[in-house]
């Protein structure tokens, strides 16, 4: 059974190695990112794909955002 549910990216609740990246975003960068990701995925994204874009793909997030991932680390 799949459960969709309509959420702020800053409220959604990411986990393992997401979570901790996610966690150096300010709420600035949270929204920027929203809404390349509510363009990209017109019809929504299922919560594990959300969360694996945050996780494996770290270097596209901090690009959409004109910085990289280490200055994000670096934070």
């Amino acid at each position: 059974m799949k459960i969709y549910k309509e959420t702020n990216l800053s409220d959604f609740e990411f986990w393992s190695g997401a979570k901790d990246f996610a966690a150096r975003l300010t709420d600035s960068e949270m929204q920027q990112i929203e809404g390349i990701l509510t363009d990209i995925y017109p019809d929504g994204i299922d919560e594990t794909a959300l969360n694996d874009i945050f996780w494996f793909e770290r270097r596209t997030v901090a690009e959409w955002l004109g910085t990289t991932d280490d200055e994000i680390w670096a934070r």
